[in-house]
């Protein structure tokens, strides 16, 4: 399973949204506080729908009280200050990918103390950000296409699309 960190996160809409994407792709989600937000605020339940009863959440007083408790774990950084590309690391099972607030990103110090551990989506030069939630999406679901849909598909973790009707209409 992948977990998807947010640090510090400040809208309850991109938490919401965020936690339905976790529901869909089977992963966990893990909240560091400060939270912007009460996660019984409405705009979260609006953006989570019926999926936020399903989450598998976490919550962390601080990023230390997170790195405690996962002391061995490999945890991806996306930041737009990082030099290397989301696609071009390879996820394993297990791995965390932590976002940072939406007004300032992940912590200087944090991303300085793990280079290395720092990806990046690419964008159009002079633009600053993506929307979290978007950005939560794109990372998690190449990380799912790299640990192969397909054995998940296999043992019953997926549902399949229907197949198109070649036939035509009318």
């Amino acid at each position: 399973m992948i977990g998807v960190v947010l640090h510090e996160p400040e809208q309850p809409g991109n938490a919401g949204t965020i936690g339905r994407t976790c529901v869909c792709a089977g992963a966990s989600l893990h909240l560091i506080e400060p939270i912007g937000f009460h996660l019984t605020d409405r705009y979260i339940k609006r953006a989570g729908l019926d999926y936020w009863d399903r989450l598998l959440l976490t919550r962390y007083m601080n990023y230390q009280d997170f790195t405690e408790k996962h002391p061995d774990s490999r945890i991806w950084y996306v930041t737009t200050k990082a030099g290397q590309c989301y696609a071009d690391v390879r996820f394993r099972d297990g791995d965390f990918l932590m976002f940072g607030k939406e007004s300032a990103g992940i912590p200087e110090d944090i991303l300085a103390a793990h280079p290395e551990n720092c990806i990046r989506i690419p964008m159009m030069e002079g633009e600053r950000s993506l929307n979290l939630s978007n950005s939560v999406s794109i990372v998690l679901y190449e990380a799912l296409r790299q640990l192969e849909f397909g054995k998940m598909l296999k043992k019953g973790h997926l549902r399949q699309s229907a197949p198109l009707d070649p036939s035509p209409a009318g």
